[in-house]
């Protein structure tokens, strides 16, 4: 048989005109009936709530409430993932008595008491022992800024050390609530040592195992006292100044093209690599438009994170990216695309914003540069062509001006929905006229589709069987050819159901 997914990119030109001759109503109508059939299907909870957007309309789809973020934090081998665990009911993340299995901000969907929350995994890994106290500390920092509650772990049969109080240093200038953790606590004969934990001034020190699951219910009953039901920092912020967060690889331009925007010597230019090490915010006016643009480290390749600098530098500025709502990736056209350029877009892509590319030092290039420039972007840069492209000079502040309408693009992309009537039409139309291709003796469809969220556009397909990835691609290019979303990723996730068992 031939792959019918060979068919895939050939383009359909006709797609766009038999949408327009479906009307709202009528389409509509036929995203009811395919909802409908839904009920054959083994559905759950989380179908549920997905399917309630789809319901609203277009006018009237909301946005589910943001998760209310729980960070737990603490050096290395105190027992935080073990807490995480038990707090989630379930294995999910890896515990070993190694300090440093955690290396990452890790995030999980958690309940308990019928209170829903997001629970953040933090990890104090720093190669160099000399730098692990800072390491810890910019884990901490970033965890605090983008949480609503913190759970500060310290292991109680080893009492307060420098690290710990390190940590408490940065979580007294923080306006969160804090819950001090004295953990290992599997007796009642230990709890003296957990009260001795007072000394760190934070207050009364929750005594828990998180090995045992002593005490982690009453300290849960405590923070959910304080936690609130809506996150203020995991919810979209509307309104006010949108934050643009500047990226590239050191030494590409990035200070200069913040100096420039603000028309002053807002940060420091130098050329040793690597002069930013924070973020930097900045109030600019340009285009007639207040943004917030945000000056981050250059990230380096991942053998240079071994300096402890470095490490903290690459961690606040992803911290920067997950607070921004649009990135802007500086090129350099003098030198080739490099992969570190593509791992940093790549980096853009997996945090959801919406992208701009920036190339650089246009002023510089010669045109035999430029024909070898056209080849590289072709072949590098070919899976992140639907980003709006700028050619600027940093330095000189040369075209600096096309930088707004493609940011206000690619903002209008991140924030578009479609309703569902027309997101179902579409699907129809274009599964009848390419089905996806046979597998094993199967042949999966489409049930019903819905947008679940938009920034980034996000949308949920109800489906029979797993769709290829090749088909996945297909329907996002498809998206893109009849809506645009010009500068902003999509993303396509399948929920593959069976039918219920009607003996049961």
């Amino acid at each position: 048989m031939t792959d019918q997914g060979e068919d895939f990119d050939a383009p359909d030109d006709d797609l766009a005109e038999r949408l327009e001759s479906v009307d709202d109503d009528l389409a509509e109508q036929r995203a009811a009936t395919l909802r409908s059939g839904l009920a054959d299907y083994a559905l759950d909870d989380d179908d549920l709530d997905v399917l309630e957007l789809s319901e609203e309309g277009e006018e009237g789809i909301r946005y589910l409430p943001a998760l209310p973020v729980i960070a737990i934090v603490g050096r290395p081998n105190v027992g935080k993932s073990a807490l995480v665990n038990r707090i989630l009911g379930r294995r999910e993340a890896v515990v070993e008595d190694t300090p440093g299995v955690t290396r990452d901000r890790v995030s999980y969907k958690g309940e308990y008491l019928d209170r829903r929350f997001t629970l953040v995994d933090t990890g104090g890994w720093e190669p160099d022992a000399k730098g692990i106290d800072a390491s810890v500390a910019a884990q901490a920092e970033v965890a605090i800024d983008l949480c609503d509650v913190v759970l500060f772990v310290v292991d109680a049969t080893v009492g307060a050390t420098s690290t710990d109080e390190h940590v408490v240093r940065l979580l007294r200038k923080a306006d969160k609530p804090v819950f001090l953790l004295a953990n290992k606590v599997d007796d009642v004969r230990q709890e003296p040592e957990a009260a001795a934990l007072w000394n760190l001034g934070l207050g009364e020190p929750y005594p828990v195992s998180a090995l045992h699951g002593r005490g982690v219910a009453d300290m849960l009953e405590s923070v959910f006292t304080v936690l609130p039901q809506v996150s203020a920092v995991a919810k979209d912020e509307f309104g006010g100044p949108r934050r643009v967060a500047i990226l590239g690889r050191p030494n590409v331009g990035k200070s200069s093209l913040l100096n420039k925007s603000a028309g002053e010597e807002r940060v420091v230019v130098n050329e040793l690599a690597g002069t930013t090490r924070d973020p930097v915010d900045e109030q600019i006016e340009l285009g007639g438009k207040i943004w917030r643009f945000v000056d981050t480290a250059g990230i380096r390749r991942r053998v240079h994170l071994q300096q402890g600098a470095d490490f903290y530098a690459s961690l606040r500025t992803q911290a920067a990216l997950e607070k921004a709502e649009v990135a802007v990736v500086l090129l350099d056209v003098s030198v080739p695309i490099s992969e570190q350029d593509v791992r940093i877009i790549d980096l853009v892509l997996e945090s959801g914003r919406a992208l701009v590319l920036a190339y650089n030092k246009w002023d510089l290039l010669d045109d035999e540069r430029r024909r070898y420039l056209e080849r590289e972007i072709e072949q590098d840069l070919h899976h992140v062509s639907w980003a709006p492209r700028v050619n600027i000079s940093a330095k000189t502040g040369r075209h600096l001006e096309k930088l707004v309408p493609a940011l206000e693009t690619a903002l209008e992309s991140w924030d578009t929905r479609i309703p569902t009537g027309k997101f179902n039409a579409f699907l129809t139309e274009l599964t009848q006229e390419h089905p996806h291709p046979v597998r094993g003796g199967k042949q999966p469809r489409v049930l019903f589709g819905t947008q679940a969220a938009s920034r980034p556009p996000t949308f949920v397909l109800f489906t029979t069987g797993f769709l290829d990835p090749g088909y996945r691609r297909f329907i996002q290019r498809r998206l893109r050819e009849i809506y645009g979303f010009e500068g902003s990723p999509i993303v396509i996730n399948m929920r593959v159901r069976e039918r219920r068992d009607r003996n049961k």
